[in-house]
Formats: C-alpha cells, structure tokens, sequence
C-alpha cells in the first residue's frame, strides 16, 4: 500500500496534467454549448493554476490555443489581450523598478529612514514595516523582502552579540568584585572566587579561564527567559518584513498584480468605465487602508511576540541600551558602505518623482488634469496611466548614469577612450533579466479569460444563477467573498486568484444591482492577503528561509493578519471607497443594455 501510495505522489503532476482534460470532456460533449466550452477553459486552468503542475505563465497561454479551436474567439481576438494597456501599464512601471533596484536607490532609502526612527525595539520594527510597505508600492514585493531581510538579519545578530558581550562583562565584574579576583592576578580562579556562594542560575553556568594573569570568565550569559525573548523579537522583526511588503504593494496601481488585474477587468468587462479606477483614485482608496492595516498588524505582533512593555520598548526617556546602540551602528555602517549619493542615483530619484507626479496629475478628479487640457477630445482620451510609464520607461535608457565628459582638449590616452555621452541608466540587457516577464503573459491570460466569458455568455449564464442574492445584504456579501478570497488566496497565486474571481463578482454585481466596485475592490485587495503560509507568497518563503520562524508561528500570526485584512477592507469600503467610487449607486456604465447599445 505504501508503495503504491508513493508512486501515485511521484507520477502526481503526470496524472493532473493528462487526466484532468480528459475527466472534464463530458462537459462540452453533453452540452456543447459556446458558454460551457469556454466553463470547460476556465475549469481546466484553474486546476492547472492551483496545483502548478507546469509554470503559471505557461498555463496563462492555454486560451491562444484553445479558444480558437473550441471556437470560442477566433486567434486574433485572443491574442490582442496579451498586450493591452494596462499590462504596458504594469510593464513601464516594472523597468522603473529596475532601475531603482540597479542603483541601489531603495537601499538608501530604507537605511536612512531607520535612522531616522531610532533603534528601539518597538521604533525599529515600526521603521522596518514602514519602510518595506513604502518600497513595495513601487517595487516588487519579492525585490523589498529579499533586500530588507538582510538588514534586519545583520540588526539582530549584532544586538544579540553585543547584548550577550554585555551580559558577560556584567556577570564577569559582578563575580570579580565579589571575589576580588581584579586584586588577585597571581592566584588560581578558583581560589579567587566562591562562586557557589551566588544564587544557582542568577548568572548561568560560568567558568574561569586564566590566561598569564588575566582571569577571564566564560558561560551562557543569558538565561531561559532571556533566550526566549531574542528568539520572540527575531520571529517579530522577520514577520513584519514579509507582511509589511504584502500590505505596502495594495497601496498602488502599480504594486501588485491583483490591483493591475482589477484595473484591466474594468476596462475588459466595462468599456464605458472610462477612468473610473486610476492611479490617483486607486491611491485615494488604498493608502489609507494600507497605513491603518500597518499600524494594526504592528500592534498585532508587537502583542504576541514583544509584548506591550512599551517602558522596555521605547525606553521613556531612558538612554539608549548597548544593544540598541549595536543596531544603530550597524545601520550607520551599511549607509556608509553606500558612499555618497550618485549622479545615477540622482537621476533615477527625479524620473521616479516625474512618473509619480504625471500619474497623479493626469486626470486627479477633483480638478481638470493634463490630460483634459492637450491630449482629450470628448469622449476620447488619448493618453492614459500607461502612456505615463512608458515614457519615463523609455527615459531610464536615455538619461546618463554619470556626467558627460565636455573636456574636448584632452590629450592623454585614458581620457580620449572616455565616450563623449556615457552609458544610460538602464540597457536592455539587465532589464531582460530583471523584469519578470511571466507576470506580463498571467495578466494576460486573464483578460483573455475575461473577453472568453464574456463573447461566449458565460458571464451573463453566471450572472442569472446568482439573482436569489438579491436577498443578502450587501455588505454581507462583500463579507463573506472577501474571507473566501483570502482563504483561497493562501493556496494559490494572487493573480490567478483575482483572474478567477474578477469575472464570476463583476457578473454577479450587475445581475443583483449593486455596483460591481462595491465587491471587485475588497476581493482585490484580499487577494494579497497570504499571510499564513510560507508557500503562499514569495516574501513569506523568503523569510521562513532565515530559520526564525515554523510554519506554526506563521500560521498562528497570519490567520489574525487575515481577519486584520478582511476588517480594515471592510471599513474602507463602506466609508471613503463609498464616497470616491460612488459605491451606493449603480453606475449607467454597469449596466448590461448600456454596453450591448
């Protein structure tokens, strides 16, 4: 039996990829309508999506070839999805990311904020959550972790040397002042000191060492309780990391891809939406949720693994302790192994600021932008978050990455070899290496999906047998998918989780009359809710990798992380999101008669 069982685990993969197709045929063999074949699509690839038997990017390409053959769409309508507006959105915003990881801007930025904030324990983990949530709204959640974990990993084994040097010394002056072993060098340690006259475990299991005249002593400077709380301050310092990243990424259009795929659902699903969801309103939605749910998952770990000793903590007053000290050092050291700011460095910062500000100012709502001033004509805008990205894309390989050489004098050999313009702030080849273009062809899958479900009528099928919701309380609704989301979430990619689900709420919303925001923006954001697993997301894994942590703390922590999630969403919804998306109507660009006309 054992076996057997071992064999159907090594040939598993074999077994989903193959059979699942063929268990899944007498779908569209009895009922060989055009909705049920493109049922029989989305089924197959989320088997394929959840169990990750080939790459997610490979799976994401099934539609080009088997909506053409089920004839679902013909070749070209597929193929268009692929590279739409918003994945040259997400892609312009990717090679910004890359530079800013190239010139090691990001670490410049994080190692001079935790400067800022101070070494304490409660200030540094507040200032490393800070600071990876602020990294991550422009860079990949993966790229934040994988730079800050390093930090806090040389913070914390250096608090942890310097505090049990301390330790020692203090033990090795309180036994030598008791023995007067400082005014006896020539005698034996022994006869030195009585060290069983001191309380058993007051200071460990010390031993003397006589080195010439020098007595030294050696022993275990910490004790259980001790010990217990640096292993609970390296589980904290860690965890914050991974969920400060996945918190920080909902914050923009542009973090994470759940956000990038809501944004082209929209304008798939609801052509009319025009720029109901973008940059700036998106921004105005999801930051404050993103800083509440920070504090909270701060307060939350800082409970169950710190405790609330906020005198210990923020010291009230107190001088700073050696060990604090040893971290505020090693913090200086890394920001001056950096050097001083780089002319590449200075350049990446003013086209980072430019595509920040041209996204917040091409159409901000509240007052006419750019964009209604040159580049709109009725109903017709000709520019968009994406034409943004690819501009200041495009300038990264323009824009020099050290000062131009005018000295047209030169004379010697080395200076004549200096080219006249020097190189760019990006080549093409560390962006084919950086830029992880997997994610690119998974958006694309999913709006493929997305017009699949559509043209075929499946959404408009799904939508029907979802009307008895009519009964529920919105709310509750929005509840109760939001905690669906972020359990499924957990086993799965959160693009393939949002891919999935988009259509299925957008088709219920319109079917019961409730603005399809009202459910498609808490579902997004739970998406990134993967607090509980080191497989569900990459951050987790990345710091489970250090050794701190078992998949128990992790799930023990991340199952209040998620209900911290589920609850912050709620309120942005039903407070300011109702306000910036009119969520309590129903909006003329939903409506299913207004998209056929």
């Amino acid at each position: 039996m054992a076996s057997a069982l071992s064999y159907v685990s090594k040939f598993k993969s074999f077994a989903i990829l193959f059979v699942t197709p063929l268990l899944l045929l007498p779908l569209i063999i009895l009922m060989p309508a055009k909705f049920v074949r493109c049922a029989y699509v989305i089924i197959l690839m989320a088997i394929y999506w959840c169990t990750e038997v080939i790459p997610l990017a490979v799976t994401s390409l099934m539609p080009a070839l088997l909506f053409p053959l089920l004839k679902i769409l013909d070749s070209k309508q597929v193929c268009v999805q692929y590279m739409k507006d918003t994945n040259m959105l997400f892609l312009g915003g990717l090679i910004v990311a890359v530079a800013v990881e190239r010139w090691n801007l990001h670490k410049r930025i994080a190692l001079r904020t935790l400067l800022w904030v101070g070494a304490k324990p409660a200030q540094l983990m507040l200032g490393f959550m800070g600071v990876t949530a602020f990294l991550s709204m422009w860079i990949s959640n993966t790229a934040t972790t994988a730079m800050m974990v390093p930090i806090v990993e040389a913070v914390l084994q250096q608090m942890e040397a310097t505090s049990t040097a301390t330790e020692a010394g203090l033990g090795a002056l309180e036994l030598a002042d008791k023995g007067k072993a400082s005014e006896l060098p020539g005698q034996q340690p022994s006869e030195a000191l009585e060290l069983s006259r001191w309380p058993p475990g007051w200071l460990g299991s010390w031993s003397c060492v006589t080195t010439g005249s020098q007595v030294s002593f050696e022993g275990p400077a910490m004790g259980q309780r001790e010990n217990c709380d640096r292993k609970s301050m390296c589980k904290a310092m860690t965890l914050c990391v991974c969920y400060a990243a996945s918190i920080g990424g909902t914050a923009t259009l542009t973090g994470t891809g759940p956000n990038v795929v809501l944004l082209g659902q929209m304008h798939e699903l609801f052509p009319d939406s025009k720029d109901t969801v973008n940059f700036a309103s998106w921004f105005g939605f999801a930051f404050p949720n993103m800083v509440i749910m920070l504090l909270l998952a701060w307060l939350w770990l800082q409970c169950i693994y710190m405790g609330f000793n906020f005198k210990k903590s923020w010291g009230c007053g107190l001088e700073r302790r050696n060990n604090e000290k040893a971290a505020y050092e090693v913090l200086q050291e890394e920001y001056r192994k950096l050097g001083p700011f780089s002319f590449a460095e200075v350049n990446v910062l003013l086209c980072f600021f430019l595509l920040v500000s041209l996204w917040f100012s091409r159409d901000p709502g509240f007052m006419p932008g750019w964009l209604s001033i040159a580049w709109a004509e009725g109903e017709t805008q000709y520019a968009s978050d994406a034409t943004v990205a690819i501009f200041v894309a495009m300038l990264l390989f323009i824009v020099p990455s050290q000062k131009p050489k005018f000295n047209f004098c030169s004379q010697t050999e080395e200076e004549r070899k200096i080219p006249f313009y020097p190189p760019a702030l990006l080549n093409w080849k560390v962006t084919q290496e950086k830029v992880p273009w997997g994610i690119v062809l998974l958006l694309g899958g999913g709006f493929a999906l997305a017009k699949g479900c559509e043209v075929s009528g499946l959404s408009e099928w799904m939508g029907k047998q979802m009307e008895p919701l009519h009964a529920v309380p919105p709310a509750a609704i929005t509840l109760i998918l939001s905690l669906l989301v972020a359990v499924f979430t957990e086993c799965t990619s959160n693009v393939a989780t949002t891919t999935l689900f988009l259509p299925i709420f957008a088709s219920m919303s319109r079917s019961i009359g409730l603005n399809p925001l009202y459910v498609m923006l808490p579902c997004t954001l739970s998406a990134s809710f993967a607090f509980m697993l080191p497989v569900a997301t990459p951050p987790n894994a990345i710091v489970f990798a250090y050794g701190h942590l078992k998949v128990s703390d992790m799930v023990k922590t991340g199952l209040m992380m998620n209900v911290i999630g589920v609850f912050c969403v709620f309120l942005a919804v039903n407070t300011w999101g109702r306000v910036i998306f009119d969520l309590d109507h129903f909006p003329d660009w939903a409506n299913v008669t207004h998209i056929e006309t």
